[in-house]
């Protein structure tokens, strides 16, 4: 296989640097790496959020108002394929009678709108998003989580759960709730450039409690 986009799927792009979309915010670092699928993150990725090349014009007439966003934050890895699904505008009432989106052109006005948020989709900060997994609108993904191959995820996620399956269901943490508790503290995603440098030797393993003791020292 060949791609036009992705050279090697050793490697991938900052996602931040190829979003179009004014609903889209993701931090720095975030990278996607598509080789499989051959479509630029937004293009493959994002879907039913007013705002893409299709939409544009429909978003910028201001008719559906506010809408949901798609934020991620720093340092996630988002594989081939992954599918954030931002479908809460898209009128399918379920709770009503019919889920059908009817045309007030064609079925006369006593239409209403089924225009309803579901929530702005957000994933916090080192997140590892498996390939082909399935993110449904308005859900949370705390830091540190993982999401694993093919999972479709339709509840919040806690930071640093283990995600697999369909329905998604939590099989394990990655660490314990104290060194859970310092990670969340540290926000090491947030450190400047030189600190993160000056700590990769520790940042490289699983010794949580030495980047801890090391960052209550800067913080003195």
């Amino acid at each position: 296989m060949t791609s036009s986009i992705f050279p090697s799927w050793l490697g991938g792009y900052e996602v931040r640097e190829h979003v179009k979309n004014p609903n889209i915010t993701v931090g720095e670092h975030t990278y996607y790496s598509g080789y499989y699928h051959d479509k630029h993150f937004e293009d493959h990725c994002v879907r039913y959020l007013l705002g893409d090349h299709s939409s544009r014009a429909v978003w910028e007439s201001g008719i559906f108002g506010e809408v949901d966003q798609l934020i991620i934050g720093k340092y996630c890895s988002i594989a081939s394929g992954a599918t954030f699904m931002l479908a809460g505008n898209q009128g399918h009432r379920h709770d009503w009678i019919s889920s059908f989106p009817f045309d007030v052109s064609k079925f006369g006005g006593k239409v209403k709108s089924g225009f309803e948020r579901a929530g702005d989709t957000v994933i916090g900060n080192d997140v590892w998003v498996g390939s082909e997994c399935v993110i449904m609108p308005g859900i949370t993904i705390g830091d540190g989580a993982v999401i694993g191959a093919r999972a479709v995820v339709t509840k919040d996620v806690e930071p640093y759960a283990v995600i697999v399956g369909n329905p998604g269901q939590k099989v394990k943490k990655r660490f314990s709730d104290p060194h859970i508790a310092m990670l969340l503290e540290m926000k090491w995603w947030d450190w400047p450039m030189k600190r993160l440098q000056e700590n990769m030797d520790v940042m490289c393993s699983n010794d949580i409690e030495a980047l801890f003791e090391r960052y209550q020292r800067f913080e003195v």
